[in-house]
C-alpha cells in the first residue's frame, strides 16, 4: 500500500497511518477489501521486515552496548504486524549484527493491546527498582505505559509520531522526547553511565 510520506505518516491518527491520508485511503481501501488481500498484505509485510528492514542509525550499536552492560537488563516489546512476528524481530536483528538470544526479553503483542502489562510483567520478573527502569518509545502509548507500569520515559520522535504532535497533542514533556537516534541513544547511555563505541553504524 501507499501510506505517504513519513512526516505525513507521523501526523494522521492510529487506524489511518496504516490506511493512508485523504489522498492515498481510498485507492488501499479498494485493495484491502477482501480477507486474502489482507492475507497477503501480512505475507508481504513480513518478507520486506525480513529482508529489507533496517535500524536506525547507532541503534545496532546501542544494543549491543546494552546487552554488553553486566548490571542492565535489557528487551524489546513490539506490536509487529508480521507473521511470527518474534521471528521477523530476531532476523531483523540477526542482519544488524545483534544476537537476540542475549536480550533479556523479547516480547511481541497484539496491534490492540496496550504496552502497560507487559512493562510491569517485565520489570517485576527481573526486580528492577521502579526508579531505576527506563522504557524508550515513539508514540504517546509508548509514554503513557511507561508512567503507568512505574517507569522513567523515553520517547522518540523520529518514528510513529513526530515532536509537534506528541508535545502539543498529548503534553509530552520536550524533556523526555529524542529528536534523532543518536540523542536517544546519548541520553540513554548517560543516564545508565556507558559509553558507545566510536563507529555507531
Amino acid at each position: 500500500m501507499d501510506i505517504g510520506d513519513l512526516h505525513r505518516f507521523q501526523r494522521r491518527r492510529k487506524l489511518l497511518k496504516y490506511l493512508g491520508g485523504l489522498r492515498e485511503f481510498p485507492k488501499n481501501l479498494r485493495r484491502q477489501l477482501n480477507k486474502e488481500s489482507r492475507k497477503q498484505l501480512k505475507h508481504t509485510l513480513t518478507e520486506i521486515y525480513r529482508s529489507e528492514a533496517c535500524l536506525f542509525p547507532a541503534m545496532a550499536s546501542l544494543l549491543n552496548t546494552l546487552i554488553a552492560a553486566p548490571n542492565v537488563r535489557v528487551g524489546i516489546v513490539s506490536r509487529n504486524v508480521t507473521i511470527e512476528p518474534e521471528e521477523t524481530i530476531r532476523q531483523v536483528l540477526a542482519r544488524n549484527d545483534i544476537d537476540s538470544d542475549r536480550l533479556d526479553f523479547l516480547a511481541c503483542i497484539p496491534m490492540g493491546e496496550e504496552k502497560l502489562a507487559t512493562f510491569r510483567t517485565m520489570r517485576e520478573r527481573f526486580d528492577i527498582n521502579p526508579s531505576r527502569a527506563l522504557a524508550c518509545g515513539d508514540e504517546y502509548r509508548d509514554y503513557a505505559a511507561a508512567i503507568g507500569a512505574g517507569m522513567h520515559p523515553l520517547v522518540a520522535s523520529y518514528g510513529f509520531e513526530d515532536y509537534k504532535r506528541l508535545v502539543d497533542n498529548y503534553n509530552i514533556p520536550h524533556e523526555v522526547i529524542a529528536k534523532t537516534p543518536q540523542e536517544l541513544a546519548d541520553r540513554l547511555c548517560h543516564a545508565l553511565d556507558l559509553e558507545l563505541p566510536n563507529n555507531q553504524e
